[in-house]
Formats: structure tokens, sequence, C-alpha cells
């Protein structure tokens, strides 16, 4: 039973540096409602995100180098009675290094990157809290989760349920979450745009997955996210957007286990789209492979973006909203990795490394090319142990 880091809070400054790492389709569901854990389990999970140097082609002042961030990750599980289950779970973040701060006009008249120099540092921690009640055909959860960081502060909670259908060949889910947000940027090196910002976000999930055979099964869902406040990045000179963000996704999986060859084809897909004017497509292929007990899942990701409708690569100050953050641009990206499993008894020890590379010319669509595109190694560590 490994778990999976909690979901954060969209804006913080250090979940909007980790954006493009974690944000992964979301976790497969089982076809079949989970059971109460027969054992408690404990585990710590350590992460090293490291963003490469920005190219000397496209710099112009500040520093070239970006962010280096490491997260640690606790967890405790166990049952409780016969039908229920407390975890705890506990999240630190250290980030430090340079932003882009704007695009500006270099001597040849390119555009290229001004960075606030290395002048970011941030400590974020995230303490949350869930239980879970199960049935005979189905559970249903509650999480509460609080995170705080130098400049931010968020407080949300979170419910879901999954119940089967009666020949237990399907299984419904469905989710609800609320954020509610303040920020109070630090002055620094640069200057920050606001003292202080707030931002509620409410979201709704609806998937289904079913078995199809005995050695496949697929999943389909639905999601709907809005954000109100300030969506704005302070720490950027040219950011002005709207107050309002609304965010719909349709993700598809497929599962075929391959008997003889003790391995397992996973391909999933989500389409993206918002009420800014982007959207994109996501595309993973994995491979899970089984080892006497062990496991070992190379995969790749395809990830193509359409850039917001106030993106430009040089802010358009004239315009009611705009950004030259390079985040909204279009561009398209390719996720290379493998993760690593295993069981020694009670103890299972996992290791994962990913490689992560972003290009204007491998997207779909077309749209204004921004200089600041990143390029991140991001390697993972992790134990965990199961007991009585």
């Amino acid at each position: 039973m490994s778990r999976a880091p909690q979901k954060l809070s969209a804006k913080s400054p250090i979940v909007q540096a980790l954006g493009t790492a974690i944000a992964a389709i979301p976790a497969y569901q089982s076809a079949q409602a989970d059971a109460p854990p027969a054992y408690s389990e404990m585990g710590i999970r350590y992460s090293h995100y490291d963003e490469d140097q920005l190219a000397e082609s496209t710099f112009i002042f500040g520093s070239r180098d970006r962010y280096d961030i490491d997260i640690t990750q606790f967890w405790f599980e166990t049952p409780v009675g016969g039908s229920w289950s407390v975890a705890l779970d506990v999240q630190n973040d250290v980030m430090s290094g340079a932003s882009p701060w704007f695009i500006g006009t270099n001597v040849d008249g390119d555009p290229g990157v001004i960075t606030s120099g290395a002048s970011i540092s941030d400590q974020r921690v995230e303490v949350g809290v869930t239980t879970r009640y199960f049935w005979a055909d189905g559970n249903a959860g509650f999480n509460v989760a609080q995170s705080k960081e130098d400049d931010y502060e968020a407080t949300s909670w979170a419910f879901d349920a999954s119940w089967n259908s009666e020949d237990n060949a399907r299984t419904w889910t469905t989710s609800l979450s609320s954020s509610n947000d303040s920020l109070e940027p630090e002055q620094g090196n640069i200057p920050v745009s606001i003292e202080r910002g707030s931002l509620d976000t409410q979201s709704v999930y609806f998937g289904m997955s079913q078995i199809l055979s005995s050695t496949a099964l697929m999943r389909v869902g639905l999601s709907y996210t809005v954000s109100d406040g300030y969506l704005s990045d302070p720490y950027k000179l040219f950011d002005q957007r709207p107050d309002q963000h609304e965010r719909f996704a349709i993700s598809t999986g497929y599962r075929r286990h391959f008997i003889e060859a003790q391995g397992s084809l996973h391909l999933d897909y989500r389409y993206y789209d918002d009420s800014w004017g982007t959207h994109s497509h996501t595309a993973e292929v994995a491979w899970h492979q089984e080892i006497r007990g062990h496991s070992l899942k190379p995969y790749i990701r395809y990830y193509s973006q359409e850039q917001a409708d106030f993106f430009s690569t040089r802010a358009q100050l004239d315009e009611r909203y705009y950004a030259d953050d390079f985040r909204l641009s279009s561009y398209g990206a390719l996720t290379a990795g493998v993760r690593g499993v295993l069981a020694v008894g009670d103890w299972q020890f996992e290791g994962q490394v990913e490689r992560y590379m972003s290009e204007h010319s491998w997207g779909l669509s077309g749209g204004e090319e921004s200089p600041a595109l990143v390029d991140f190694w991001r390697m993972t560590v992790g134990v965990s142990w199961r007991f009585d």
C-alpha cells in the first residue's frame, strides 16, 4: 500500500515551481473498492527536483541557476476497529534558486530572460489527517490539511467516496474539495506587486472504472475546478491575470495484464481546458513488470499545451490582462522515467528517476514561444514498513 503525495494548493509559490513535475495523470482508480487495511504502515520518501540552467542564448541578466527543491514526505496509516482507518501525512519542501522575473530584449533585439537572481529561498510544511470508513461495497474518506510557508498559507478539506456495482465489476468514484489560501509576498531583491491576497478554490470529480475481462480494465473521469481571488504572480514584473479561473478535465486509462510476461501495459490520456483559453493533452505509456515479488515500471509521457489568451512573449501592457509567464505559453514536453520497488519481508524500498524536457516546437498548437521554458531532473527514494 504505497501512499501518494497529498494534493497541494495550486497557487503556492513552491507548488507553482513544482507544477510541471507533479502534474502527471491522476492516480489510477481500482475497479474494486479497497478493503480496510489489515496492518499499519509508516514510510518516508525524499525527492530532489533540479532545474537546468537557463541557456546563454536566452539569458540577459540575473542568475542562470534556477530552482532546486528538496521534498521530504512522512506518512502513517493504521486500521481502527474493523471498519475504519486513520492516516497522517507530513510534507516538508525547501526551495532555493532564481525565477524568471520578466522577458526583455537583448542587444540583438531578441527576447531574453531577466531573472530574480539567486534571491528566492522558501520552506513549506504541510500536515494532513485522513479518516476513512469501509463498508461491504465501498468506502468514504475525509481529509483536512494545513500548509504554511514564508509567504503563503492554505487550509483545505476533501471528501471522497467509492462504491461497487452488485457484480463488483464496476466502481464509481466521486470527490469534493475546497481550499482557502492567503498570500503575503515578501520583499526581496525584486519588488512585489501586492502586500496581501486571498484565493478560494473548489473542485469536484466523478469517475468510473470497469473490469473488462480477467486481464483488462479501464477508467474514465471528469473534473471541474474553480478558483476565485488573487491569481496573478506577485513575483513577476508584468503579470495581471483574471480573478477567476475555471478548469475542466477528462481523463481515461486502460490496463492490460499479460500473464506469460508477468507484466502490465498502462495507457493514460487526459484532456484539459480552462476559461483562460488554455487547453492541453497529456498521454502516457508505461510497462509494469513484476520480478519475483518486486517491480519495475519504465514510462514515457507527452504533454502539449496551447497558450492562454493573455500570454505574450513580451507582456502587452496595454491590455486588461497580460503575462509573459512561460507556464502560460504554447509548448510541448516529453518526460521519460523509471520507478522500481523492492519488497523485503515487511519492508518496501522504492526509487524513481525522471527527466523532463520542453520545446515550443514539440507542441501541437501554434502561438508565441517563451525563452524561459524549463528542463529538469527529478529523483525519489523511499522506504515503508508494514506492521501489526
